[in-house]
């Protein structure tokens, strides 16, 4: 029973959103994606995709991306990005599943989960800036109380050697500048491991490897070549 973890899918398959528009490294990157988790996760496994499912802005042309991901192999737990415009609230999501019969997805939102030793929490976050306007402001302390209220489930569910591991789409932190009540929720919950998403073609070099003591882990699915990353 192991955790894998990636994010960005940006899967299309009713809207027409081709991603090698955005560089040669997303050329046929469905299959490219299909054929690398087959060959590394099991029925038994889990995977946690952090955000930028689909590229569908309503649930009925999303329907055929979930599906998609429901056959892979796992139990996957879905967690929102900046692009997901078709989210909606926890009931609505599973009215959603249900209806498509994709029972291999659960959503990380406002709740947690536990796979082995380890608490699974998180949020989608937003994007560290120093000069947040007023409705930055209102969205970061949004995140963070869910942030909050994902961590307070998780602690609720451990037992002792378990631990909280963060999953965000958002980096918490980047070129020197944190998503500052992000950043204090990870160090008062002393989370010790972070992984996010949202960033592409990017330098691996660059981003950032820790906040304070907590590590980081760049998990985009062009930045893993399209291959769930394993969480030992």
């Amino acid at each position: 029973m192991a955790l894998y973890v990636i994010a960005d899918l940006h899967l299309s398959e009713s809207t027409d959103k081709p991603m090698d528009v955005f560089g040669k490294a997303w050329a046929n990157h469905k299959e490219r994606l299909e054929e690398a988790w087959r060959a590394t996760v099991t029925e038994e496994d889990t995977v946690v995709i952090p955000g930028d499912i689909s590229w569908g802005m309503r649930f009925d042309n999303t329907e055929k991306d979930l599906l998609f991901i429901h056959g892979l192999p796992g139990h996957k737990l879905i967690g929102k990005g900046n692009h997901d415009y078709w989210w909606g609230t926890l009931t609505k999501l599973y009215d959603f599943t249900r209806n498509i019969g994709a029972d291999s997805i659960d959503f990380l939102f406002n709740n947690a989960y536990k796979v082995g030793n380890k608490i699974i929490c998180g949020t989608r976050g937003w994007f560290p800036d120093g000069s947040y306007g007023p409705d930055d402001e209102k969205i970061v302390l949004r995140e963070a109380g869910r942030l909050c209220r994902s961590l307070d489930a998780g602690k609720a569910i451990m037992s002792e050697g378990d631990e909280i591991i963060v999953f965000l789409h958002y980096p918490p932190a980047l070129g020197g500048v944190k998503c500052g009540p992000l950043a204090d929720i990870l160090w008062e919950y002393d989370i010790k491991r972070c992984y996010y998403g949202h960033l592409h073609g990017i330098n691996p070099a660059l981003p950032e490897k820790s906040l304070g003591k907590t590590d980081l882990f760049l998990i985009s699915a062009d930045a893993l070549g399209f291959k769930p990353l394993k969480i030992d």
